[in-house]
């Protein structure tokens, strides 16, 4: 077939002296694919960028905060459901203790696997995903750990290397685990079938639904306080996964002699300032005890914000709850402890907890003695910061 070479001169000299408008045009087509390529991975689901994340690593340490809660335990397990599904190994670790009866009875009840750690050498991966709460504390060698993911409900500077997920409007860290399978297709597996028998790509074992539902109402005190939409949206969908046998057996075991006396001691000894209360309890061996007389002392007619302290091996620990607008407790509690030495503390509108360590660690196994905040002080300080004097 013959071309007629005069066209084709033609054509030539049209592109060439239009090349800077091809050249443009090309750009720009090439900048919108691109464009809306990344806007198609934006608008995807959290849960399904989160499984990709899962899946981009051979194994992962899933680390929770010291002393885990249940919302920890259950946001902990829920990522590791994810990642075995993913052919990611995981391994669940803390620091401190768990002490306190409802999650030693969380941590037995669903027969859960948890490694406690000292040291950054103890990671059992390089790579490591916290669960509530966004940046590593409570182990030596925990500021030079940087998180490769992110997952949490509490305010906070942390992030992520390659995965940054924190929604402080939740009230719970497993309402966003929860919503991660949602996100995927999950179906939640009933407590009486096994996940083998479910037509679904990715389930939810019923353990795992269990623990998070708890988790739910523990951080949110059965949805009462500090629960949002996606809070009630996430236990609606885990419902049909959920054992009640496992539930009650959680929710309700047996309470120890010494928190029963705390709690008395906190209602007896209790300082009342119009409609605020602090309590100092003094020595004891149990600190999840402090935060559960918190728990009764705001039950309490007239009272609207409240703050337990107690002390144990050389460190006061605080805990409040406010069910009063004024008065937002996690920011009460900062205020208080700003200027005291060796201090910290934060949390939510309606719940929040602070230490002052006022004896040091030292590197050789000894301790000394830090600059201390006489009790009365102390008090004075936490009535003035709940009625936003500092």
């Amino acid at each position: 077939m013959a071309v007629d070479r005069g066209l084709l001169g033609q054509v030539e000299s049209t592109l060439f002296a239009h090349s800077e408008v091809i050249v443009a045009l090309v750009v720009g087509i090439l900048t919108l694919t691109f464009s809306l390529y990344a806007l198609h991975r934006l608008r995807r689901p959290m849960g399904a960028r989160f499984r990709e994340v899962l899946a981009s690593r051979d194994e992962l340490a899933v680390l929770m905060h010291p002393n885990p809660d249940p919302d920890a335990m259950a946001a902990a397990i829920g990522v590791a459901c994810l990642a075995e599904q993913v052919g990611t190994d995981t391994t669940l670790q803390f620091t401190g203790q768990i002490r306190h009866q409802e999650n030693r009875a969380f941590r037995t009840v669903l027969d859960l696997d948890l490694d406690c750690i000292d040291h950054v050498s103890d990671l059992a991966a390089e790579h490591v995903v916290l669960v509530d709460h966004n940046t590593p504390r409570g182990f030596a060698g925990a500021s030079a750990v940087l998180p490769f993911a992110v997952v949490d409900h509490h305010p906070g500077e942390g992030a992520g290397e390659e995965y940054t997920d924190v929604r402080t409007d939740y009230g719970s860290c497993s309402s966003i685990v929860a919503e991660y399978f949602q996100d995927i297709g999950a179906k939640p597996v009933p407590p009486d079938q096994h996940a083998s028998e479910i037509d679904a790509e990715y389930t939810l074992p019923s353990t795992v639904a269990t623990g998070l539902l708890y988790g739910i109402l523990a951080d949110t005190k059965h949805l009462t306080s500090g629960s949002s939409a996606a809070d009630f949206r996430a236990c609606s969908y885990l419902s049909t996964g959920v054992d009640e046998d496992l539930l009650d057996r959680i929710a309700n075991p047996q309470v120890s002699a010494e928190v029963l006396e705390i709690k008395a001691r906190a209602i007896a000894g209790r300082q009342i300032s119009g409609s605020f209360a602090v309590s100092d309890v003094g020595q004891l061996s149990n600190v999840d005890a402090i935060p559960q007389a918190a728990d009764e002392l705001i039950q309490l007619e007239g009272v609207t914000a409240v703050v337990v302290c107690g002390e144990r091996e050389g460190t006061v620990y605080l805990s409040g709850r406010s069910r009063d607008d004024r008065v937002h407790m996690g920011r009460a509690l900062e205020a208080a402890v700003d200027e005291i030495p060796n201090s910290s503390a934060g949390g939510h509108a309606r719940m929040g907890g602070g230490q002052i360590q006022e004896r040091i660690a030292l590197p050789n196994g000894g301790e000394e003695q830090a600059e201390s905040v006489p009790r009365p002080e102390l008090i004075d300080r936490l009535f003035r910061s709940m009625s936003g004097d500092i």
